[in-house]
């Protein structure tokens, strides 16, 4: 038997460490061997999202876990302009809106990612999305803004889904957008959660 936990970064270095080692010494008290590792999923999925994120996976037998090892990285090759929506309700734009005349002169570059963060705007300079956030459920200027060539608005629920790599035919719920966008932050990257389970299927 194995188990495979997703956490944020910070969980290592929480508390000194102290909170890690916590976790681990747990795990190891309930007879499971242990491995962790960081994995950013645009490095591991093939996904436009700087996302890092710790993996801790453990088996039963120490063999086992001796024959695991994480994924190796991928080239990206998915960028922004590959999960972009063709068609977009015009409530997702800020023209006209109030925020527009505060980011109209920033945000004009296609296929880039830009942040709006209370006082000035953030530029992706990677290329990709930053980690999308349970908060932009919080408050629409917390979801990631881009220029499309038509206006300047804000990421589609179904757009984040697809940067968390999940695909088009995975059904949204027909819920609130905010509630979507709280739901999609607290995901995970699925093609990196992919790429991990097939790693432990092969040693099981």
């Amino acid at each position: 038997t194995g188990f495979f936990l997703e956490n944020v970064k910070n969980l290592k270095s929480h508390d000194k460490g102290n909170t890690f080692k916590v976790v681990e010494q747990t795990l190891e008290n309930l007879g499971y061997f242990v491995k962790y590792k960081v994995l950013n999923s645009m490095e591991y999925g093939n996904v436009p999202q700087n996302r890092e994120r710790i993996y801790i996976v453990g088996f039963r037998d120490q063999k086992t876990l001796e024959r695991f090892e994480f994924p190796e990285p991928i080239k990206l090759t998915k960028s922004i302009k590959d999960v972009l929506e063709d068609e977009v309700d015009e409530k997702y734009y800020y023209n006209g809106k109030p925020l527009y005349d505060r980011i109209k002169n920033e945000v004009t570059e296609e296929n880039c990612v830009y942040q709006w963060r209370r006082k000035y705007v953030r530029k992706n300079k990677k290329g990709v999305c930053p980690t999308l956030t349970a908060n932009m459920g919080m408050g629409g200027h917390n979801v990631p803004i881009i220029f499309d060539g038509k206006g300047i608005r804000k990421l589609t629920p179904r757009e984040c889904f697809r940067i968390q790599g999940f695909p088009d035919s995975y059904k949204l719920p027909n819920i609130a957008d905010s509630a979507l966008y709280k739901q999609v932050g607290n995901s995970v990257s699925v093609p990196v959660i992919a790429r991990i389970a097939e790693q432990m299927m092969k040693v099981l």
